[in-house]
């Protein structure tokens, strides 16, 4: 098996109207050999590999390469499916001392090696001491100090010391009653894996439906690359007793997905208390290579865009320069269902929304916003953007108090610049002890003991205003 390489792969997910992946092949057969990668979304992965080795007696020294340089050695697990029951590991030891220039001269101080320089002068001796500058020999008779920068062509050596390996090498000392071949499966956890779902989303001219697609970006920099391999991907939050180390991902690249149309997609299926999605074919990964598998695509799954001004909520934001004026916060908001034309657990990610430019057809990045592990049936808000031609002005236009009860006037001015009539969401937080509207200039729906809203049409070009008395008693 060749060296592993780290790895990136990502899913893209561009396409029309489906949810459904592929039927999953079954997997293959323990007794061939092959590799599988499970991926968590936590920077670490599980691989679980078949692989012919040999065992030449009843107690043997056996080399398992080209494992993961971030492999965690405690979790291996080791069977021999030739001999289950008499075949075991009695020691192990995780050999990452790769070979490189001055662990080599390192091996063969007190040992033979020849120089020779650029000039095409030769020296042989033993090798005494180095350092970046120089090399230190001592030849038959005399003393070299041969000068290492821009003079060095080329080093002799034997061959590669004990101890030295070209590769991540698990090395076992197995007992067998069975020696000679074996097919061993053999398991472990490494870091440096990890993936995530990426979005688009297209929102049509009247911002009523999206086009909505999708890619997973599995990122491996765990010093390992798979030939043929079967890829499962989990979503969830797993516990683990030490927390994996953050790797960033890559961006994604764009493509096109056919996979749902039967061509070995992504499969998704509960598992334990998370989601599975399995790749329904092998792949193989290369150094640096990006792969794209579709995972999702849906068409015109209805939206609804909505404007929503929060003073003192998540996204308050003041307008440069101007007093109390401040912006309006813009969702779109659409359901995770069936009926909507989704309804598949969606992995948690980016978003990103576009929408057309009538003039040209292109596209035109217009907010994004993430979103974690979402279940089906479950409605999801995208915060995009501020509005830029609607304003809203908060005013506390009384107050009064005593040492346990305070009343407040408030008055909510709300200013439509657009050419188009409008509804505004004036969502309020109401905070400290037990409180009572007892004045209100229109109706609101109470969301919790300090949340209340109110739905306010603004006509084009136009203003509306709210305006509310609260007392406070604690």
């Amino acid at each position: 098996m060749r060296m592993l390489s780290c790895l990136i792969l990502a899913a893209a997910l561009v396409g029309s109207v489906s949810v459904q992946a592929a039927p999953v092949p079954a997997a293959a057969p323990a007794s061939e050999e092959g590799v599988s990668l499970t991926v968590y979304n936590q920077n670490f992965g599980v691989v679980k590999e078949v692989r012919s080795l040999a065992v030449d007696g009843k107690t043997a020294t056996v080399q398992f390469r080209d494992v993961a340089k971030l492999i965690d050695p405690t979790s291996v697990h080791f069977k021999s499916l030739t001999d289950p029951a008499g075949t075991v590991v009695l020691e192990q030891n995780y050999e990452f001392d790769l070979v490189s220039a001055d662990k080599l001269l390192d091996k063969y101080i007190d040992k033979k090696i020849a120089v020779v320089t650029k000039h095409g002068q030769k020296y042989d001796g033993t090798l005494l001491s180095f350092d970046p500058q120089q090399l230190v020999l001592q030849g038959a008779k005399e003393l070299f100090m041969v000068q290492r920068p821009d003079n060095v062509q080329n080093i002799e050596f034997g061959t590669l010391p004990e101890g030295l390996l070209t590769r991540p090498t698990l090395v076992w000392k197995v007992a067998t009653e069975k020696p000679g071949k074996h097919l061993a499966q053999v398991t472990y956890q490494t870091t440096g894996l990890s993936w995530r779902a990426d979005y688009s989303a297209v929102i049509n001219a009247a911002d009523t439906q999206m086009d909505l697609s999708g890619w997973v970006t599995l990122t491996n920099q765990c010093g390992a690359g798979f030939k043929d391999a079967r890829v499962k991907l989990i979503a969830g939050d797993v516990r683990r007793v030490q927390p994996p180390v953050t790797m960033l991902p890559p961006a994604p690249a764009a493509a096109r997905g056919a996979e749902a149309k039967g061509f070995g997609g992504f499969e998704e299926k509960t598992f334990f208390e998370y989601h599975m999605y399995t790749l329904g074919r092998t792949t193989t990964v290369n150094e640096n290579q990006v792969k794209q598998v579709e995972l999702l695509t849906a068409a015109e799954v209805p939206v609804l865009k909505r404007y929503v001004f929060e003073p003192g909520g998540k996204y308050w934001h003041r307008r440069y320069g101007q007093g109390e004026l401040y912006k309006v916060n813009v969702y779109v908001e659409f359901k995770n269902s069936k009926a909507e034309k989704l309804g598949m657990p969606l992995p948690k990610g980016k978003i990103r929304v576009y929408k057309k430019d009538p003039a040209d057809g292109s596209l035109e990045f217009v907010g994004e916003d993430e979103i974690d592990h979402t279940p089906k049936d479950e409605e999801l808000k995208l915060y995009v953007g501020d509005a830029f031609d609607i304003v809203g002005e908060k005013t506390v236009t009384d107050r009064k108090q005593t040492q346990r009860w305070r009343q407040e006037s408030i008055k909510i001015d709300l200013r439509n610049h657009k050419e188009e009539d409008i509804t505004v969401r004036l969502r309020e937080h109401l905070g400290g002890g037990q409180w009572e509207l007892t004045a209100k200039s229109q109706d609101f729906k109470k969301i919790d003991a300090n949340t209340i809203e109110f739905d306010v049409p603004v006509a084009k070009d136009g203003k509306a205003q709210v305006t509310y008395t609260v007392d406070y008693r604690w």
